[in-house]
C-alpha cells in the first residue's frame, strides 16, 4: 500500500477556547465552512478519522471519541483517539486550521515514513507506487531512526498539532509519560513531544501552520479567504463541499465559456450556460472539460454569425440582396 494513504488520522476538537469566550471553535466558520470541515478535507484518504471532542455535525463520517477526563487537554484526547487506530502512521492534526491543505499533510506524511518520490499534487512529496514506510527511516545528519515529522511555522515554532507521527513510539510515549505522571490529564504537548525524535518540516506555504485561537485570528482568517487570488478556488471549494460532490473543476476554462457566451449571445447566458454544463456533467456522466469546450464552440459560431451580420454586408441583413438607390 502507499505509504502516504496508509495513515489514520486524529483530530483534537475540544478545549474550552477561552480566549474566544467559550465559543465552539471547531464549528466556528470561515469561508462558509466550519473550522473542523476545513480540516477534514485535508486528509480526505486516512483510512479512519478519528474526531475528539464533543459531537458535531461533520460532512465525513468519522469516529467520535472523548478524552477521559473530559477536557483533560490535548494528551488525554491523543490517547483517546489512538484507541480507535490501526494504521502504522498517525497524523495528528488540531481543529482550528483553516489553510492546511492535502499537499502539507502528504509532505508530512512523507517526511514521517520516510518515504520520497514525485511530487504530489499542489507540490507535496509522493511516494512511488507500492511504497511502504522504511522501518530504518532516519533522521537527517542523526542516524537516529525518526518517530514522525511535525510542522514548523515561519517564526520557528513546533506545531505538534500539525504532524504525523508513527504509530508504535507514539504509544510508547504516551505509556511512558502516563507511567511517570500517574496521568496524562493536564499534561502540556511538549512531555510528549520531547521525548521523540522528530524531523522539522519548514511551512513553505506560511499559512498550513495559522490556527484560529482568537476572534482576531478568525478576522484574519475570513479577510484572507476572500483575497482576490484565492476567492474563487474558496467559493469552489465550498460549493462543492456544500452540495456533496466531488469534481474536478478548471476554473479558468469555465469563466472563459462564460465570457465567451456573455459576449456571443447575451449577458445572461453566461451563468445559465454553466448551469447546463453541471447539470449535463451530473444527469449523463460526461466529461466537464468536453462539455466545456462544445459550449464554448457554440457560442464562438454565435459570436461569428453576430459580426458576419454587423460586417460590410450587415445593412441588408447579410443575404447578399441587391438595394436600389435613392431617387
Amino acid at each position: 500500500m502507499n505509504a502516504l494513504t496508509d495513515y489514520d488520522t486524529i483530530v483534537l476538537a475540544g478545549g474550552a477556547a477561552r480566549r474566544l469566550g467559550g465559543a465552539d471553535k471547531p464549528a466556528l466558520s470561515v469561508g462558509g465552512r466550519p473550522l473542523l470541515d476545513r480540516v477534514l478535507a485535508a486528509c480526505p484518504d486516512a483510512a479512519i478519522t478519528v474526531v475528539v471532542g464533543p459531537h458535531r455535525p461533520t460532512t465525513r463520517t468519522v469516529v467520535r471519541a472523548l478524552e477521559d477526563p473530559p477536557g483533560g487537554g490535548p494528551l488525554a484526547a491523543l490517547d483517546a483517539g489512538l484507541r480507535h487506530t490501526t494504521a502504522p502512521t498517525v497524523l495528528v492534526l488540531s481543529a482550528d486550521l483553516p489553510f492546511l491543505t492535502a499537499a502539507t499533510v502528504h509532505t508530512l506524511l512523507a517526511a514521517a515514513t520516510g518515504t520520497s518520490g514525485g511530487a504530489a499534487p499542489g507540490g507535496g512529496a509522493r511516494a512511488q507506487d507500492g511504497a511502504a514506510p522504511r522501518e530504518d527511516a532516519v533522521l537527517p545528519g542523526t542516524g537516529a531512526a525518526r518517530d514522525g515529522a511535525m510542522l514548523r511555522d515561519a517564526s520557528g515554532r513546533d506545531q505538534p498539532l500539525v504532524a504525523a507521527y508513527r504509530a508504535e513510539p507514539l504509544r510508547r510515549e504516551l505509556a511512558r509519560v502516563r507511567e511517570g505522571s500517574g496521568t496524562l490529564a493536564g499534561l502540556p504537548l511538549r512531555a510528549l513531544v520531547n521525548g521523540l525524535r522528530l524531523e522539522r518540516v519548514p511551512d513553505t506555504t506560511t499559512t498550513a501552520s495559522f490556527d484560529c485561537d482568537t476572534w482576531e485570528d478568525i478576522s484574519a482568517a475570513r479577510a484572507r479567504i476572500r483575497e482576490h487570488g484565492t476567492v474563487l478556488d474558496e467559493w469552489i471549494t465550498a460549493v462543492k463541499a456544500e452540495l456533496g460532490i466531488e469534481l474536478d473543476v478548471d476554473t479558468a476554462a469555465l469563466l472563459d465559456l462564460a465570457r465567451d457566451a456573455a459576449h456571443g449571445v447575451a449577458r445572461p447566458a453566461a451563468p445559465l450556460t454553466t448551469f447546463l454544463i453541471g447539470y449535463a456533467a451530473g444527469q449523463q456522466g460526461r466529461d466537464v472539460q468536453e462539455l466545456t469546450e462544445r459550449a464554448t464552440a457554440l457560442a464562438n459560431r454565435w459570436a461569428a454569425e453576430a459580426e458576419q451580420a454587423a460586417g460590410p454586408a450587415g445593412a441588408d441583413g447579410g443575404t447578399g440582396a441587391e438595394t436600389k438607390p435613392a431617387e
